[in-house]
């Protein structure tokens, strides 16, 4: 009977929390949406009729606007390093505070747990770290593969892009009206990004310093080859298309390089996934067989040692592993 009214109480508690939860991320979420729509139809508004509206433009463009809520703005000031984590997200190409972020992990964590006391039965202390392992971690994997796969399209786009500069500096054109032409043209994420170039240094800003804005967003080493190339250019002179296009053929080399490398290390990603995934699809298929044996780990404290030993251990095998597939070029 006491087990039963523990199971109600969890359940109340589950519910009461997502309850308050999704109130709360709705009220914050749907304020930020409005706040965002007026904010938006005051500028078009003003740069149609009014006369500052190029200035209330420029503004926009010139800085990077933070359209958090005022509690999200508060919730990012616990973040430690919010300017890392800051950056982070932008690579991401999604508009995404870092407040907003953390209420997302905050959500997660306290799901997952109460998940994990009530379907598994697990202790309290078990399931707050088994809690924010996933609150923290499945967040941080889900935003690492945005950025991989931005990061992948970017660099398939980047020599095309390129070599369009290159078409456009030899028939006469400078390169300000060039990036024009390659943020008009190129798909995204290359042609958002050349466009956010071009539009600051239509109000204002110099071409360097524009491009070396882009390359802190993206963080890439091919654009910041190109941003150098630029660079050195502008300070010794030369042909800036001859050098552009070269750079453009090592930017195409090195890509052809890690397609080869990913797959020549293809066996050993592979046989590093199995033996990772093992012990986990082993331990799900005698905890289905006989869930009493196996909820031994998470009763007995000795079991929990070795379970957490086990653990470390595995990640430092995974860690080990990653580090012998992954080349640097």
């Amino acid at each position: 009977m006491a087990s039963g009214n523990d199971t109600l109480l969890i359940a109340l508690i589950f519910g009461a929390s997502l309850l308050i939860f999704g109130t709360l991320a709705a009220a914050f979420l749907f304020s930020g949406t409005s706040d965002k729509r007026v904010r938006a139809r005051l500028t078009r508004y003003r740069a149609k009729y009014g006369p500052s509206g190029g200035v209330a433009r420029a503004r926009s463009i010139l800085a990077d606007q933070d359209n958090s809520s005022p509690f999200e703005a508060m919730l990012a000031r616990f973040v430690p390093r919010p300017e890392s984590f800051r950056k982070r997200l932008q690579k991401t190409g999604k508009d995404v505070p870092v407040g907003r972020y953390a209420i997302i992990c905050a959500v997660v964590l306290l799901v997952s747990s109460l998940l994990m006391m009530l379907f598994f039965s697990l202790p309290f202390a078990l399931s707050l770290l088994l809690g924010v392992v996933i609150g923290i971690g499945l967040p941080h994997f889900i935003v690492s593969r945005m950025i991989a796969k931005r990061e992948k399209q970017f660099l398939a786009l980047f020599p095309e892009a390129i070599e369009l500069i290159v078409r456009g500096l030899k028939s006469g054109l400078p390169i300000n009206e060039t990036i024009t032409i390659v943020g008009s043209e190129v798909e995204d994420p290359v042609g958002t990004e050349f466009r956010k170039i071009a539009d600051q240094v239509r109000f204002g800003k110099t071409l360097e310093d524009a491009m070396w804005q882009a390359a802190d967003r993206l963080d890439f080493p091919d654009f910041k080859f190109f941003v150098i190339s630029l660079a050195i250019q502008r300070e010794t002179g030369g042909n800036l298309a001859e050098t552009l296009g070269n750079l453009s053929n090592i930017l195409r080399s090195r890509h052809q390089m890690k397609l080869k490398i990913k797959a020549l290390s293809s066996e050993g990603r592979a046989s590093a996934m199995i033996i990772g995934c093992l012990p986990f699809i082993m331990f799900a298929i005698i905890y289905a067989m006989n869930a009493e044996y196996a909820s031994t780990f998470f009763t007995d404290p000795r079991a929990m040692i070795v379970l957490f030993g086990s653990l470390i251990w595995m990640g430092l095998g995974g860690f080990i592993i990653s580090k012998m597939i992954s080349f640097e070029i």
